[in-house]
């Protein structure tokens, strides 16, 4: 099997969807798990650790999720809603942090309870969840006509599915060089161009960050280079003891390169940290490949060779977009199904929203609700349980749809009363 270097539990780190083949597979496994659980009892087999009715997870079930965030009520990723009540948050750095500092496109890792289903959809209790970036630094470029930005010297792409921070008044047209910008997303191993899944500013950073593999290690002149960017790790501390190429590290960084060289002031590996589950779901891009059934997601040792391929095996090659679930065990994603992902699937799965208004403008036909502006201006909305004259604070929705032009706010697709 083909892995990345630097696989193994790592230190901790956030970067981790819009996948929903929790909804379909999983229901079916979670039957197939019920079934199983009753036939056990009934031979005697100690019903207790398993499921006594469909709908209700075992109490020694898990899950484990790595993608981007799809959705609040309380924390969507993959489809499922983790209830993020009683859960550790922290960032990269392993420092704690409020549920509040989660956002709309932010890759995380979830390490949950059983997901069930009570026929509302499939939810899990959230234990840990551990989000971070792909970098934080300075906008040296940017290609209005590609929708394209270099940010340490990395090629950042903006689809229509980036989430862009409100702050950024106007989107991606007021991103400028010069802005300091934190950045969410997915590296393509076969361009090393990262595909944004949420942009937001950086208010004066202490220093930069930059995550990726590591290429062109020189041991002798102490550098390295991750993308376009060249390091230097003379006086960095501390370093990892297994520094090589292809490890995946995250680097912090002076914000004044010296002699053409970003200059390291910590490196730390960073390949995810895969919590062992009987539900794993990741979403990402494929890092390595060796065959359908061995490859790597965003640095996640995968073994497909028992899968199966709804959408086939025909784009499942390096690079390629894909979700993928089974379980989860010493590391190594064991995969019963596999399906490769499309820039039109991830748009339209759009994002989810479950909550009660907290602020209105009936005037510009916007609303804020789990800190998201939605918009739910124009004639398509599907309104559902009521009507636009019903929206007022206070009101408990569920908010389906897709991102506006600017990537700014949600436009509503579809707006049901009650949650």
């Amino acid at each position: 099997m083909a892995t990345d270097a630097g696989l193994q539990p790592a230190p901790l780190q956030g970067n981790a969807m819009h996948s929903r083949s929790f909804v379909n597979s999983p229901v079916r496994h979670l039957i197939q798990f019920a079934v199983a659980a009753a036939l056990l009892a009934g031979c005697g087999g100690g019903g207790d650790a398993g499921t006594s009715a469909f709908g209700t997870a075992s109490s020694t079930s898990s899950s484990y999720a790595a993608g981007a965030i799809g959705g609040f009520g309380s924390v969507i990723v993959n489809g499922v809603r983790f209830d993020d009540s009683k859960a550790k948050v922290s960032d990269d750095d392993g420092s704690a942090a409020a549920a509040s500092a989660l956002r709309l496109g932010m890759r995380v890792e979830i390490q949950g309870g059983g997901v069930s289903d009570d026929g509302t959809g499939p939810r899990a209790e959230a234990k840990e969840i551990r989000f971070g970036s792909e970098l934080v630094g300075p906008v040296s470029a940017v290609d209005a006509t590609a929708k394209s930005l270099v940010v340490l010297g990395q090629t950042v792409l903006v689809l229509d599915t980036t989430v862009i921070d409100d702050r950024l008044v106007g989107g991606f047209a007021t991103i400028a060089v010069g802005n300091l910008l934190e950045v969410h997303g997915t590296r393509d191993a076969t361009t090393g161009a990262i595909t944004a899944t949420r942009i937001e500013p950086s208010t004066a950073p202490a220093g930069f960050k930059l995550r990726g593999p590591i290429a062109a290690l020189d041991s002798t002149a102490k550098t390295f280079t991750i993308g376009g960017a060249l390091i230097s790790y003379a006086s960095a501390t501390p370093v990892p003891a297994t520094l090589a190429n292809g490890l995946i590290v995250r680097v912090r960084l002076q914000t004044a390169p010296v002699a053409g060289a970003f200059v390291a002031t910590r490196i730390d590996a960073a390949a995810p940290r895969v919590d062992d589950a009987n539900e794993a779901e990741i979403e990402g891009s494929i890092t390595a490949f060796t065959s359908t059934a061995s490859f790597s997601v965003n640095g996640i040792v995968v073994d497909a060779s028992k899968a199966t391929f709804p959408n086939g095996t025909t784009g499942l090659l390096l690079g390629a977009q894909v979700e993928v679930h089974g379980t989860s065990t010493n590391g190594v994603v064991t995969a019963t199904t596999v399906k490769v992902e499309t820039h039109a699937d991830r748009h339209a799965e759009g994002f989810e929203l479950h909550g009660a208004i907290t602020a209105i403008d009936t005037t510009a036909q916007t609303f804020v609700l789990r800190g998201v502006t939605v918009s739910y201006s124009g004639t398509t909305v599907d309104f559902r349980k009521g009507t636009a004259a019903q929206l007022a604070v206070g009101v408990q929705l569920e908010v389906r749809g897709t991102l506006s032009a600017d990537g700014t706010m949600l436009q509503a697709t579809r707006i049901s009363f009650g949650d």
